[in-house]
């Protein structure tokens, strides 16, 4: 199993606790607030608490922050994220919930890459996941994908065995900039709330028809 830290005390990273608890990983929890901290820790038994700013126990680190704070926050962490699969969760989405808000060409995941130190390794998954379809898990035995996207193969491979230690299925879609159309995703996603769908209660997956 994984040794995972999670960085933010949001609803994904409370999912992504949760199931990773679940799955027989080692789990950290990590945010600025220590007593919110300790508090979000506590309702995950078996989970640790870790200080902002330290290096993170996990081998696997998970950025579930906002992604307006995302490149920040690792660029605050700097070289204590050396020899780390960074997993970024984010879905950079504009104010009006129409477009992405990163630069052309470019992804949320290329941008925190950027930020991350040599030698960290950045994998963009779950941003095609509502957080309570993540806490739920498998419906009806039927496992939820998770896209992934990264330029190593050994980040890949990790992260995809983490995945499967949460009873998902991993999806590698290609190389980092493939970031970019999940973060499409994430948006297409909002369009059918809005839209078509009218609520939450849904997944993005591939049917195999042979």
């Amino acid at each position: 199993m994984s040794s995972i830290s999670i960085i933010g005390l949001g609803n994904m990273a409370g999912a992504l606790a949760g199931r990773a608890l679940a799955g027989g990983n080692a789990v950290e929890i990590i945010g600025r607030d220590p007593a919110r901290t300790r508090e979000v820790a506590a309702s995950f038994g078996g989970s640790a608490v870790g200080t902002a700013g330290d290096v993170p126990a996990g081998d696997i680190v998970v950025l579930a922050v906002p992604y307006a704070s995302a490149t920040a926050v690792v660029s605050d962490y700097g070289d204590a994220l050396l020899g780390k699969v960074i997993i970024d969760i984010t879905n950079p989405v504009s104010s009006d919930f129409k477009g992405l808000v990163t630069p052309d060409g470019s992804s949320a995941a290329q941008e925190i890459a950027k930020a991350a130190p040599v030698g960290a390794h950045v994998v963009k998954a779950f941003n095609t996941l509502y957080s309570h379809v993540l806490a739920a898990g498998p419906v009806d035995g039927n496992r939820l994908d998770v896209f992934i996207a990264g330029d190593d193969a050994l980040a890949k491979a990790r992260v995809a065995a983490f995945i499967e230690s949460l009873g998902m299925r991993p999806l590698d879609t290609g190389d980092l900039p493939m970031a970019r159309t999940l973060e499409n995703a994430g948006l297409l996603m909002l369009g059918l709330v809005a839209n078509s769908v009218k609520h939450t209660d849904f997944a993005l997956g591939i049917s195999m028809l042979s």
